[in-house]
């Protein structure tokens, strides 16, 4: 794919990466994990009083309909550095007949199964990649439960860089497969994503790999963001009442708490923030678990096990981000049974025509829950986001 036409030129606005725990700073131009301080993740800073001198939201209305649009909130300073599969913006549905079986009437749905790689996992690894080749990097390595290793083996294709990918056996043949035919390096082990993330740990210096697992770098994150620029964008800029999102290792709402604060900061939006709720597997539940007792981190979870695999994170490094966007935003966290996603996964294409991910079918769970216990009015508005396509 080409270059979007409107990048035209370098820009300096990346400004420092900072530790989301300890607020030490790093240079972005080196390839950097996370803090060596205190091993949280790094998060990306720009210069936002600058932006927000030079640049309007009239500015988007002739840009194409992508992730890049966004582009001089984006880590990437040159544009001959973009790597992209043609990256669109995802619709938003408005879910008529969803909601009247549940009693609302302001019911949306973010579709991420329409992205190059069929998955909200494009995003994220569209800009690691793609900040990865303007720092000469060559060879990356992920630990995955299916969609992100799909994500990067594509990505890094077309970028020519070499992946190594961490998998557990019981990962969807669809994952495995497209990893295979775009010739990245698979490994398939006898555990859970965070026994992949230890190999990957134990041998990337020895093997000259860099580590993209989630959170561990820091533009993974700058990517997801990307869908509450979208959100913002097409709700007139005027933020929903609540955002239902299916939480795995969490770098979506990490991502898009950042995303609505960039977006305050540059003068785009108010001080309104959604509620955001945290949907979980009851058999996989760290982040519900630490809600419910006030916790500000999460403890790794014992036997996890789900039907829906991005949902089987027994550990996510950015835990207390995920933790306090939920609690500043006055939201929630909510798990679901393996049988109410089964269920779901058939209560959205029979009403609204739109195939989802078990992980996406876990957002209507979790709203039918929230809508019979009071927690959601019939007169708020609501976003889903179903984070892939159906996958046998």
């Amino acid at each position: 794919m080409k270059t979007p036409t409107h990048l035209t030129e370098p820009q300096r606005k990346l400004e420092t990466l900072e530790c989301g725990k300890c607020s030490e700073t790093y240079d972005h131009l080196l390839p950097q994990n996370v803090c060596t301080a205190c091993g949280k993740p790094l998060l990306a800073r720009y210069a936002l009083e600058q932006i927000a001198e030079t640049w309007t939201r009239d500015t988007l209305q002739s840009r194409p309909a992508s992730l890049w649009r966004y582009w001089e909130l984006l880590p990437i300073s040159n544009p001959t550095d973009v790597v992209t599969l043609g990256e669109t913006m995802t619709p938003l549905v408005h879910a008529k007949r969803l909601g009247a079986t549940i009693g609302l009437t302001e019911v949306w749905v973010k579709d991420e199964s329409r992205l190059p790689t069929g998955s909200f996992k494009a995003r994220g690894l569209a800009m690691a990649v793609s900040k990865a080749k303007a720092l000469g990097l060559t060879q990356l390595a992920i630990p995955s439960a299916g969609n992100a290793a799909t994500a990067l083996a594509l990505y890094a294709a077309a970028a020519g860089i070499s992946a190594h990918i961490f998998m557990p056996q019981d990962t969807p043949s669809f994952n495995k497969e497209t990893c295979q035919l775009a010739g990245a390096n698979v490994t398939l082990i006898d555990g859970l994503i965070t026994d992949a993330g230890r190999i990957v740990a134990e041998r990337k210096e020895q093997e000259g790999w860099f580590d993209v697992s989630t959170l561990k770098e820091p533009y993974r994150v700058e990517g997801k963001k990307t869908m509450g620029f979208e959100l913002a964008e097409q709700l007139g800029w005027e933020l929903p009442d609540v955002i239902i999102y299916p939480t795995g290792g969490g770098t979506g709402i990490v991502g898009m708490w950042k995303a609505f604060a960039e977006l305050e900061a540059i003068g785009w939006i108010g001080k309104k923030r959604p509620r955001f709720i945290s949907v979980q597997s009851t058999g996989c539940a760290p982040i519900v678990k630490a809600w419910e007792e006030g916790a500000t981190e999460a403890i790794p979870w014992s036997d996890a096990h789900t039907i829906a695999s991005g949902l089987r994170v027994p550990q996510a490094i950015g835990d207390f981000l995920i933790l306090e966007a939920i609690r500043k935003s006055n939201g929630a966290a909510i798990a679901v049974t393996d049988d109410d996603i089964r269920e779901a996964m058939q209560l959205l294409p029979t009403t609204e025509g739109l195939l989802t991910c078990p992980e996406g079918a876990a957002t209507v769970a979790a709203l039918k829950q929230l809508v019979a216990n009071g927690m959601i009015k019939d007169t708020e508005r609501v976003v889903l986001f179903n984070t892939g396509g159906y996958q046998s």
